[in-house]
């Protein structure tokens, strides 16, 4: 082992291994059991290169940056599905520009604040703390990338798409901790484990000790995900919801020759899930990409189908005012009647639906400007916008939103009761992209204890109940519909109270221990001039 560790690509390797090793646990759930092991090799790696003597920061830096940037590179491989991108009119040499700046520039926006990591850790070995409370170690590094993870969903660079509790999709029980402590949670046990089995192979005098705490550490979670999946669901006000797939993909949704046939999918699909007893029918992101209500044509025919079915019918279509143009989702009652009140989409996806620093773009990689399907940006929504039922409040997300734990969170403190997500992921076809996007509404919906409907254009469409088992399922790239009874929740999950307490609580940890190190050093120093 020691004649290893001293060869010069042993580093690379311990890394770059873990982290290319624990992204296929993300791309591949079924074996999410490895991912409790698969990071052993990268947390032996940073514990090795930061606990050097002398080891310059810019080196941990770099090594950090290369570690998150295999990540990624693995998680997003999903990129090569969109080429070509003759949808939105762009020729093959532009597409492939596109699809690889996409998947390589993706790749280095979560690097680059991801070699923080181990910057940051390596300052706090320099301190000394860990040489008084090795046992520190893992639980501080674990801390730093909760604090990363949760990086990811400030600004437009950051994308939460890789949170490695992913992983652990297959393994339901593993995922339970969300509804008390947020996913993060699971984020931070996986990385304690594998940290503690990494001492147990570097350190002579501790593997008792780090073995017995990692094994604790899971057979904790695990009984703790049992008891709660033991305990039944909350059975409040019911109503009998329908989630709709048209399979209708991006490279004809925008055609206006395809129009027609859009409205008789759709409509013919609603009365079948009508005739099954829908009250309440989920429509995907946008079904109809055109401003709803400028349209009197398709106001017309959505308030006759609704009205033909008896269903309250959620509706996905643009909306415009003064203000701008939104992805909306509107509401439309049994009567006919288009509620005014709607949810508009609050995170619009960079180059899909906005371009971020447009002149810029425009003047580097001009594609990418282009690559919207809409002619101009559109406008983000804000605040989560209930949409008032009969059996009562729905907190609605769209696409893009549902990667955002904060936007759920907001909606059930308002007083929502039923989650909707109304998604379109036909860009990525069947590959492993639109199964690590439904993954994300699983966690949403253990988070909050609600029961979730998520309706997309092309798939994955599927009901979920407050502990993200999946109650009804349609595969991509499948037309059909799914009926389901689903209950209005009223109770509150610890999460939903707390928020995001434990990444506050990693932030004071690595804030803390540092100090304390600092302090005790100052101390032993004073004690020897004394």
């Amino acid at each position: 082992m020691n004649a290893f560790l001293q060869k010069r690509y042993a580093l690379p390797l311990l890394l770059g291994g873990g982290a290319l090793l624990t992204a296929l646990t993300l791309v591949f759930p079924q074996a999410g059991f490895l991912e409790w092991v698969t990071m052993v090799p990268m947390l032996a790696g940073a514990f090795l290169l930061c606990g050097r003597e002398g080891v310059r920061l810019g080196k941990c830096y770099l090594y950090g940056f290369f570690t998150v940037f295999c990540y990624y590179f693995v998680l997003y491989h999903w990129f090569v599905r969109l080429y070509p991108l003759d949808f939105v009119g762009m020729d093959n040499a532009s597409s492939l520009a596109v699809v690889l700046a996409g998947w390589l520039g993706l790749s280095l926006l979560q690097a680059i604040p991801g070699g923080l990591i181990f910057l940051f850790f390596r300052l706090i070995h320099k301190t000394g703390v860990f040489d008084r409370a090795p046992l520190l170690r893992p639980f501080v590094f674990a801390a730093l990338w909760v604090i990363f993870e949760w990086s990811s969903t400030l600004g437009w660079t950051g994308v939460p798409w890789g949170r490695l509790c992913l992983g652990q999709m297959e393994l339901l029980p593993m995922l339970q901790l969300s509804s008390a402590l947020g996913s993060y949670a699971v984020s931070f046990l996986l990385l304690a484990v594998n940290g503690l089995l990494a001492m147990a192979l570097l350190s002579a005098g501790r593997q008792t000790l780090c073995w017995g705490l990692a094994v604790g550490l899971v057979s904790g979670n695990l009984l703790f995900g049992a008891v709660a999946l033991s305990l039944p669901a909350e059975q409040g006000e019911t109503v009998t919801a329908a989630v709709i797939q048209g399979n209708i993909n991006s490279h004809d949704k925008w055609d206006s020759d395809s129009t027609d046939n859009m409205m008789r999918v759709y409509a013919e699909l609603t009365r079948s899930a009508a005739a099954e007893g829908a009250e309440l029918v989920v429509w995907p992101e946008t079904t109809l990409p055109y401003v709803l209500n400028n349209s009197r044509s398709l106001q017309a025919y959505v308030s006759e189908l609704a009205q033909e079915c008896g269903v309250t019918l959620l509706v996905g279509a643009l909306y415009a005012d003064d203000t701008g143009e939104y992805n909306s989702l509107y509401l439309v009652g049994p009567d006919g009647a288009i509620a005014a009140e709607r949810y508009d989409k609050q995170h619009l996806v960079p180059f899909g639906e906005y371009v971020p620093m447009r002149d810029l773009i425009m003047a580097l990689i001009p594609p990418l400007a282009n690559l919207s399907a809409l002619d101009d940006d559109l406008t983000p929504g804000s605040g989560p916008a209930l949409l008032s039922t009969a059996w009562g409040e729905i907190g609605s997300l769209i696409c893009f939103d549902s990667i955002y734990e904060m936007l759920g969170l907001e909606s059930v403190r308002a007083g929502a009761g039923l989650m909707v997500i109304s998604s379109n992921d036909s860009w990525f076809y069947d590959s492993a992209a639109v199964y690590q996007h439904q993954a994300q509404a699983r966690l949403r919906a253990i988070e909050q204890g609600r029961y979730l409907l998520r309706a997309a254009n092309t798939g994955i469409s599927t009901v979920l109940d407050p502990h993200g088992r999946i109650l009804r399922w349609i595969d991509p790239l499948e037309e059909g519909y799914a009926v389901c009874e689903v209950s209005f929740c009223t109770g509150r999950t610890l999460y939903s109270i707390i928020g995001n307490l434990l990444v506050y609580l990693c932030i004071g940890l690595c804030v803390a221990v540092p100090v304390s190190g600092l302090l005790l050093r100052r101390r032993g120093l004073r004690a020897r001039r004394a």
